[in-house]
């Protein structure tokens, strides 16, 4: 019989994705003991299957596109993409898949590191193989989500990619149908058109990117099919098998694809089926509901932190949060009581609400914060969208020949302020914090007349903006 070992810290923290090391660092920070727990790579899915090494395949991928905008360029790079060195740069960014450097990092902030599956057991209770780590104070779970396939007959039987192989394939296939509309979808279907494949992508909806305003996926796919991708909306799967290690799709119109891999970009679902929630109370396998604090509801001691609690899945909000959960749990093991209602303090994630802001790294880049035209009004504010068309800057013509892209601002017109704004445009989307701040400070529209962009950027498309709410 295995002896059981107890381990006691002030804060155990279930997982050690981006999310979890925040959370740590932060709890660390406040002299806080701290133990992580993680069943795969320190650094998580962001690290090794998500955003950095999308990224990096999809830098060259631009910087290509951008440079073919440009006469005294364009013919020097009308070649190919050198696939094998884009897939080893994407190879170094993951540390092939090795997590030493992370590790690293976690003992480099004091906080102790036990790899496994962990399992809540009870109240303030983990339990990872024959080790049982109790928390005086709090138990943050951060372990993210996983792609949803959809209940398709002998879909596991064809072997079909998700996001993870997606982004840690090792060769580009010649032939890949992806499914899906959002950004999963769009931005593997934007890398691997561009990196030697023959991609069709097939969009269950009537656009691409439907949670932003409808011009950014209408520009996302003109952009797709002129790179040669073929883009199909209003299709769906209705039946995939693998013949002869051939990919056979067929459509819910009965047309007959054929490809080396599929790739289904449908959706995530929380990794939260087998980590002991049935023991406190709470229900397998379900998103875990939260105050601004990030505190589980119900409990006193329980934190659900990142995209487990669904309310913005994206790796920069998760870090937000957990800088706000961190400094929860530290004032409340100090014994603060917390103001229940405190929008914009340490303690409150409320940019959470209507303030999030999210980059798209496709070609053109599609970039959003805050609410778009339909949210703005569907949350019962009165509001007017005001559009403009990037070709009206002088930055977006020395940017590039044929510069196409398009900006919106919401302007809430009883407070005079910006609720959401959406830019899509070749480089735009390091115009979005600008934005970001625009929307979170609720900057009064008369004061962003004196926020003067400098001539020629394309941020001059601020000063496009307000010209056009004041003259229509």
């Amino acid at each position: 019989m295995t002896e059981t070992e107890t381990n006691t810290y002030d804060v155990v923290v279930l997982g050690a994705g981006p999310v979890g090391e925040n959370v740590a660092d932060r709890t660390r920070a406040a002299g806080l003991t701290t133990a992580v727990v993680e069943s795969e790579l320190v650094g998580g899915e962001c690290s090794y299957w998500a955003c950095m090494p999308s990224k990096a395949l999809l830098r060259p991928v631009l910087a290509q596109a951008d440079a073919r905008r440009l006469p005294g360029l364009a013919e020097a790079v009308r070649g190919p993409l050198d696939t094998p060195a884009v897939l080893a740069r994407r190879n170094w960014f993951t540390g092939d898949w090795t997590d030493d450097g992370q590790v690293e990092w976690i003992k480099s902030i004091g906080a102790d590191l036990y790899r496994g599956h962990g399992r809540l057991t009870g109240p303030r209770e983990v339990t990872v193989g024959d080790t049982v780590l109790t928390a005086r104070h709090a138990v943050a779970v951060a372990t993210g989500t996983r792609a949803a396939l959809p209940d398709l007959p002998g879909l596991a039987e064809v072997r079909p990619w998700t996001s993870r192989d997606a982004t840690s394939a090792q060769s580009a296939p010649g032939r890949l149908v992806v499914v899906g509309g959002g950004v999963v979808a769009t931005e593997m279907a934007t890398a691997w058109q561009a990196l030697g494949s023959q991609v069709t992508l097939l969009v269950r909806g009537k656009g691409l990117l439907d949670r932003m305003e409808p011009f950014a996926g209408e520009l996302v796919a003109e952009a797709l099919t002129a790179a040669g991708a073929d883009v199909r909306t209003g299709t769906s799967v209705a039946s995939v098998s693998r013949v002869d290690g051939t990919v056979v799709v067929v459509t819910d119109t009965g047309a007959r694809i054929e490809a080396d891999e599929i790739l289904f970009a449908t959706g995530r679902a929380p990794r939260t089926d087998d980590i002991g929630l049935e023991t406190v109370g709470l229900t397998p396998g379900s998103w875990l509901s939260v105050d601004d604090s990030l505190r589980v509801d119900g409990t006193d001691w329980l934190y659900a932190v990142g995209d487990i609690n669904h309310r913005a899945l994206l790796t920069h909000q998760g870090k937000y949060q957990a800088r706000i959960a961190g400094a929860a749990i530290a004032a409340r093991a100090a014994g603060t009581d917390l103001p229940e209602n405190a929008p914009w303090s340490a303690y409150a994630a409320t940019a959470d609400h209507e303030s999030v802001p999210q980059v798209v790294f496709t070609d053109p880049e599609a970039a959003a914060v805050g609410l778009s035209l339909t949210e703005a009004e569907a949350a019962g504010h009165r509001v007017r969208a005001v559009d403009v068309d990037l070709s009206s800057v002088s930055g977006a013509g020395l940017y590039g020949e044929d510069y196409k892209g398009r900006a919106r601002m919401i302007v809430d017109l009883d407070e005079e302020i910006l609720r959401g704004v959406t830019f899509v445009g070749p480089g735009l989307g390091e115009l979005i914090h600008s934005a970001t701040i625009a929307v979170v400070g609720q900057v009064p529209i008369a004061r962003l007349w004196h926020a003067v962009p400098s001539y020629p950027t394309l941020s001059e498309v601020w000063l496009r903006l307000l010209e056009a709410y004041r003259d229509n």
